[in-house]
């Protein structure tokens, strides 16, 4: 019976891999398709990567879209630790409640909701303002509006686990607040900081909603632009610009995770060390 239940659990693991991962593996398959029509097999070529590469419109969305994601992550990973560090360090304060509902809703609201919200705010800003237009600033407000929700989430995770003994014997010892934040917080919390930036990123080079909603003229998005396309029937130019992405994700991820089972590893090996004590 144990058997039984073990290979059958096996088993709708492996199913789920093939249904996540199977449509992204033919999806690189048929970038190298030499028919234009993508569920016709006509050989291998890279034509459609050279003819990529001649994409004005593609290449400034890619562009546009990963500058926009990186800065939408960086600001995200500092904004939500900050909401994080508010949320576990000071139980009580006024609006406590609020604000910890505030920087959630992201999270449950739809996208809908939020880019017309956020259209509409920045549309009034303008009127009487005339500040600021849209294109790149606003898409990267709504991003980092909905990167903050994420990163806080992730962060306040990694806080509460931490423990404040640590951060205790380093003020005993004379450091200052922000010396024990640079030299004995930020250590112990850096993975989840680097889980936040990469979580937020992928959110950002993939969102439709916000960008459609909070686009202007001259700043159109990779995925925007791959959404119009597709209305007009694919090409398997828009599978290479998507193995291209998977590619460089892929990379990101590896290199992350490696970095991360690095530093595990060390830190495995310095309490293993502070345990058996000095020789």
């Amino acid at each position: 019976m144990n058997l039984v239940a073990k290979y059958f659990g096996r088993g709708w693991l492996g199913l789920g891999y093939v249904f996540l991962y199977l449509p992204i593996l033919a999806l690189v398959i048929y970038s190298f398709n030499d028919s234009p029509i993508p569920s016709k097999w006509g050989g291998v070529t890279l034509k459609w990567y050279a003819a990529l590469a001649e994409d004005r419109e593609m290449l400034a969305g890619l562009w546009l879209s990963l500058r926009i994601a990186f800065y939408t992550a960086c600001g995200s990973v500092v904004l939500g630790t900050l909401a994080a560090f508010s949320l576990v360090k000071y139980r009580r304060f006024k609006g406590r409640t609020l604000f910890s509902g505030m920087v959630s809703a992201p999270l449950v609201m739809p996208e809908v909701i939020v880019g017309l919200s956020l259209l509409l705010m920045l549309v009034s800003m303008q009127r009487w303002l005339g500040f600021p237009e849209r294109g790149t600033l606003t898409i990267w407000l709504g991003h980092l509006l909905l990167g903050m929700a994420y990163a806080t989430v992730v962060v306040q995770a990694r806080l509460q686990d931490l423990n404040p003994q640590l951060e205790e014997a380093a003020m005993d010892l004379g450091a200052r607040p922000l010396q024990v934040f640079a030299l004995v917080t930020l250590p112990m919390i850096a993975q989840s900081l680097l889980s936040a930036w990469l979580l937020t990123f992928t959110l950002s080079l993939d969102d439709v909603v916000l960008s459609a909603f909070l686009s202007g003229p001259g700043a159109t998005t990779m995925p925007l632009v791959i959404f119009s396309r597709a209305r007009l029937g694919l090409s398997p130019s828009i599978n290479a610009v998507a193995t291209v992405i998977i590619v460089l994700v892929s990379i990101g991820v590896i290199a992350a995770s490696y970095l991360v089972a690095h530093k595990e590893r060390q830190r495995s090996r310095d309490l293993a060390a502070a345990q058996r004590g000095p020789t």
